[in-house]
């Protein structure tokens, strides 16, 4: 690499025809950038290298984080063979054929590094197959991922390996990278220094993303031309955000999401969203899990939650995107702003709980309709109470199977609506005791 400014040699070699993100691979394990908590003298592969001992792992991080480059320097620096597949291209064959020839180099006292790019890709079957060559030592195996592989693994071979998270890049691993683009190229990359930070944030933690738009503005710049933010997404595009319906972020952002209303927090309950709708996720989904919080955070506390998201849903299905949506984003803002009670929910839980305790308890008789005459000789209806009949519209009577003691599930807060619900039943806890007790 040549110094920083220096001017580089333009003539037409194969490195033409690389990737910035290729041409600027670390070379050493100290290069890499924002990995520090593995690569440390102190961190897992860090000891590795030291004990020249590799043992199978997974790597488990975003795009362009840097697994690849990490599973290249783990085989360099342990004198290991390095072979790499991707899953998406390659079946149990081609998974034999690796095998044999790991088996041949062993024999001959040399190990294998095995690289396996999109691992979780890989079916049921396919994983298996690298559990006896793993077993016996006859390949290490390196596998990446981007999703969770506790979803996506096989529970006999993640025995077998060690996971480790990879970061995405934050702010200063991406300033790194940038200062050896700008010493590859010679010259400081030409952007007005306001618009460095948007670059960055268009990577979206994504390094060899980065790279790419770095080079993209080398290239197509106009001669002479500082860009400003304007020029800047004028010539790249912003990267398409790390989100699937179908995979890990969509299970973590709705989670942020249900987690920011129950914990109040408006602002951060519009952000994740904000991320969701920009991440292509289907706004009646959206809608479906605000019906939930509102019967399982908030419940009583308000009940026109339940019925603001109700009506949310409703507006989006008639006027769609992106009408609906400021529907939804109402709902939403009542949500995270309403007083919050779980009392429904833990009331319905421990009622379920006791409904399976004590199995096919029968109503007490009184509470049982009697249209035949055999039922009414077995008591069937005899001494019910018809409770607007009686002085205060409340009776007290027992409703719970004879053979069970009266249980208190629901127990409401203090707050909003269910304050009002709580002087009711203490009003009717009293009258009960007293009718009870004449």
């Amino acid at each position: 690499m040549p110094d920083l400014f220096q001017t580089s040699d333009l003539s037409a070699t194969a490195d033409d025809f690389r990737p910035l993100s290729d041409l600027l691979r670390p070379k050493i394990l100290s290069d890499v950038v924002g990995q520090d908590h593995l690569i440390a003298d102190n961190a897992p592969l860090g000891r590795m290298i030291e004990n020249r001992r590799l043992s199978s792992m997974i790597f488990w991080g975003p795009p362009g984080c840097g697994k690849t480059t990490l599973a290249r320097l783990m085989a360099d620096h342990t004198d290991y063979q390095f072979e790499q597949i991707s899953a998406i291209f390659s079946g149990v064959a081609d998974l034999k054929k690796v095998f044999e020839a790991a088996r041949f180099r062993k024999s001959q006292g040399k190990g294998t590094l095995l690289f396996v790019d999109e691992i979780h890709r890989f079916n049921k079957a396919q994983q298996d197959a690298f559990l006896p060559v793993v077993e016996d030592g006859t390949i290490i195996l390196i596998g990446a991922t981007t999703e969770n592989p506790s979803f996506e693994l096989n529970a006999a071979l993640l025995s077998r390996c060690q996971v480790l998270v990879l970061k995405r890049l934050d702010d200063a691993a991406l300033d790194a990278l940038l200062v050896r683009a700008e010493a590859y190229f010679g010259r400081h990359i030409p952007l007005l220094p306001e618009a460095i930070d948007p670059l960055k944030a268009l990577a979206d933690g994504d390094g060899r993303y980065f790279l790419t738009m770095i080079e993209q503005i080398y290239q197509q710049a106009p001669q002479g031309k500082i860009l400003d933010n304007a020029g800047l997404f004028a010539l790249v595009q912003k990267r398409a955000p790390l989100y699937d319906k179908g995979d890990d972020s969509h299970y973590n952002l709705i989670s942020a999401l249900h987690k920011s209303v129950r914990g109040s927090d408006v602002n951060a309950a519009l952000y994740w969203f904000s991320r969701m709708l920009d991440g292509g996720e289907d706004p009646r989904y959206i809608a479906r899990r605000m019906i939930r919080m509102a019967v399982e955070d908030i419940g009583l506390a308000d009940p026109m939650a339940h019925l603001q998201c109700i009506a949310a849903a409703e507006t989006y299905e008639r006027l769609g995107s992106p009408e609906g949506e400021l529907a939804l984003s109402q709902a939403l803002i009542y949500l995270a702003t309403a007083p919050k009670s779980n009392a429904n929910y833990v009331a319905y839980k421990a009622a379920r709980v006791a409904a399976q305790t004590y199995g096919s308890l029968m109503p007490p008789k009184h509470i049982l309709n009697a249209p035949t005459k055999l039922m009414k000789a077995e008591g069937y209806g005899a001494g019910y109470q018809y409770d607007p009949d009686t002085k205060d519209g409340f009776s007290g009577q027992n409703y719970f199977p004879d053979g069970m003691e009266r249980t208190s599930f629901y127990t409401p807060p203090d707050k909003g609506f269910e304050r009002e619900i709580n002087k009711r039943l203490d009003y009717w806890d009293r009258l009960r005791k007293e009718k009870n007790s004449n």
